[in-house]
C-alpha cells in the first residue's frame, strides 16, 4: 500500500460515521453488556487493597513487592489503552469486547491458582489488558450509538462504572477477605465474567464499520515506553530516596519518549497511519475535561487509598468495618449519576459539572477536618459529600470533551481520556501515600503516637487533595458546549 491510499482513506472519512437504528432491546443490551465489563473490571482494579497485607503473608513478599499488582496493572492500563484508538478502527466491537473478555478471565483463573507471587503478578497483567479495551470500547460505543439528546442520562449510568467500583472494591475484598481468603476474590469473579461475556455475544451485533489500517511499530515501541516508565517513576515516587539513580532515569525516559510519540503522531496523522490522533488536543473543552478527569479521579484514589490505612492502623477498625464506612459512598453515586445524567441531557454540562467541582472540594475540605478523636460518622458524612460530587463530575465530563470533537474521533479521543484518568489515578495514589508515609514517618521520629503521626500526615494529603479540587472548581465555568454541538 502506498503512502497516498491511506491519506486518500483517512480523508474520504466521514465527518459522521452512520449510527445504526438498533431496535432499543438491543441497544440496551449492548451498552449494558459493556458497562458490566467495565464495573467488573474497574472493581478488580482496586478490590486488592484491603486483601494486600493477606495476599503478602501467604505468599511471603515484602510491602514494596506486593505494590507492584497494583502498579503492574495500572502499567499494563496505561501502555496498552494508547493503542485503543487505532484497535476501534481496525477490529469489530464485537471481536474487541470477545478478546477483552477472554484476557480477563485467562488472567483471572491464573490468579485463582497463582502458586507463586510472580505468577499472580503476571495474571494481573493479563487481567489489565482486557480493563484497558473495556474503557474506551464502553465510551466510544456510548458516543457513537446513542442519540445525544439521552447521552447525558447513559453516561450518568456509565459514571457508576467508573466512579463506584473503585469506591466499592475496599468493602468488596473487605468482607470477602473477612470471611474466606483472598483466593475467593478471583474465583467469585469468574462465573460474573463468563454472564457478561455471554451477554455480549448475544447483543453485540453490529454492521462493520473498520478499516485495513497498517500499524506503525515504532510508535507502539514510543508509546509502551513513554506511559511505562512515566507510570513506573510516578508510582515509585513513595520510595524515591532508596532509588533515586532509577526514578530520575524513568522520568527522563518516559519524558524523551513522549517527545518523541507525540512528533510521531503529529507526522502520521497527515497521512491516516497514526496510531493516536492528537487533534482533541486543540479543543479547549476537551483539554479542560481531562485536567478535571485528572484530578478527580487522583482524588478518589488518593482518598481511597489512605483512608482504609488511617481508620486500619491508626484508629484498629478491621476491614469490614471500614469497607461498611465506605459503602454509603457509592451507593449514593450509583444512585444520583442518572439523576445528573438527566440533567446534562437537559441543561448541559455547567449545572452539572460546577456544582461538581464544589462538592468535590467540599469533600476534601470536609477530609481536611478529621482528626483521630473524630467519630466515624464524619468520614461517612465526608465521603458522601466527595461522591456526590464525583457522580457529577463524572456524569458530564467525557460528554463535554467530545461534543465538539470530530466523530470519526471519538475512538482516539476516548483513548486520551481515558489514558488521562490512569494517569491522573496514578499521580494522585502516589500523591497521597507519599505524603501520607513522608509526614506519618516524620513525626513518629519525634516521639509522636502513631495514630497521631498518620493523622498529621493525612492532613497534608487532605489539603493537597482539596487545593487541587478547588482548582477543578475554577476550571468548570469554562466548559461550554455551543447549541450547535
Amino acid at each position: 500500500m502506498t503512502s497516498e491510499s491511506p491519506a486518500a482513506e483517512h480523508k474520504a472519512a466521514p465527518a459522521a460515521p452512520p449510527r445504526p437504528d438498533l431496535p432499543a432491546r438491543q441497544l440496551t443490551g449492548i451498552i449494558g453488556a459493556l458497562a458490566l465489563a467495565a464495573f467488573l473490571m474497574i472493581l478488580n482494579e482496586t478490590v486488592l487493597s484491603v486483601a494486600l497485607p493477606s495476599i503478602m503473608a501467604d505468599l511471603d513478599v515484602t510491602a514494596s513487592a506486593g505494590q507492584w499488582l497494583t502498579t503492574g496493572f495500572l502499567l499494563t492500563v496505561s501502555v496498552v489503552i494508547p493503542t485503543t484508538g487505532f484497535l476501534l478502527q481496525r477490529f469489530t466491537t464485537r471481536s474487541l469486547f470477545i478478546f477483552a473478555l477472554a484476557s480477563f478471565l485467562t488472567g483471572t483463573a491464573l490468579a485463582v491458582f497463582a502458586p507463586t507471587f510472580a505468577v499472580l503478578l503476571i495474571a494481573r497483567i493479563i487481567q489489565a489488558v482486557g480493563t484497558a479495551i473495556v474503557l474506551p470500547l464502553l465510551m466510544t460505543t456510548t458516543l457513537t450509538l446513542v442519540p445525544l439528546h439521552k447521552r447525558g442520562t447513559i453516561m450518568g449510568l456509565n459514571s457508576i462504572v467508573i466512579s463506584v467500583g473503585p469506591a466499592v472494591g475496599p468493602t468488596v475484598s473487605g468482607a470477602i477477605v473477612n470471611a474466606l481468603s483472598w483466593h475467593w476474590i478471583f474465583v467469585l469473579m469468574i462465573p460474573l465474567a463468563v454472564a457478561i461475556l455471554l451477554l455480549g455475544i448475544i447483543f453485540i451485533k453490529l454492521p462493520s464499520q473498520t478499516r485495513r489500517l497498517p500499524v506503525d511499530v515504532p510508535s507502539v515501541i514510543l508509546s509502551a515506553l513513554a506511559f511505562g516508565f512515566l507510570v513506573y517513576a510516578i508510582s515509585s515516587l513513595e520510595h524515591a530516596s532508596d532509588n533515586l539513580l532509577l526514578v530520575s532515569a524513568s522520568v527522563v525516559v518516559g519524558a524523551g519518549a513522549l517527545v518523541l510519540f507525540i512528533r510521531c503522531q503529529v507526522r502520521l496523522a497527515r497521512t491516516g497511519r497514526e496510531l493516536l490522533n492528537l487533534a482533541p488536543f486543540r479543543n479547549r473543552n476537551f483539554r479542560l475535561s481531562v485536567v478535571m478527569i485528572m484530578i478527580a479521579m487522583g482524588t478518589l484514589l488518593g482518598t481511597v487509598m489512605i483512608v482504609p490505612i488511617l481508620l486500619q492502623t491508626g484508629r484498629g477498625l478491621d476491614t469490614l468495618t471500614i469497607g461498611m464506612m465506605l459503602l454509603p459512598g457509592g451507593l449514593v453515586q450509583a444512585a444520583v449519576g442518572p439523576v445528573f445524567g438527566r440533567v446534562f441531557d437537559r441543561f448541559g454540562p455547567r449545572p452539572v459539572l460546577i456544582p461538581g467541582a464544589a462538592m468535590l472540594a467540599l469533600g476534601q475540605w470536609l477530609y481536611v477536618s478529621v482528626t483521630p478523636e473524630s467519630p466515624l460518622w464524619m468520614f461517612t458524612v465526608s465521603h458522601v459529600v466527595f461522591s456526590i460530587g464525583l457522580a457529577m463530575l463524572m456524569t458530564g465530563l467525557l460528554s463535554s470533551a467530545l461534543a465538539t470533537v470530530e466523530p470519526r474521533l471519538y475512538g482516539h479521543g476516548s483513548a486520551i481520556f481515558n489514558t488521562g484518568q490512569q494517569l491522573g489515578g496514578a499521580i494522585g495514589t502516589t500523591i497521597f501515600v507519599t505524603v501520607l508515609s513522608m509526614l506519618s514517618a516524620s513525626r513518629l521520629e519525634e516521639g509522636t503516637a502513631l495514630a497521631d503521626s498518620l493523622f498529621a500526615g493525612a492532613h497534608t494529603a487532605f489539603i493537597i487533595g482539596a487545593l487541587l479540587a478547588t482548582a477543578s472548581l475554577v476550571l468548570a465555568p469554562f466548559i461550554r458546549i455551543p447549541r450547535r454541538a
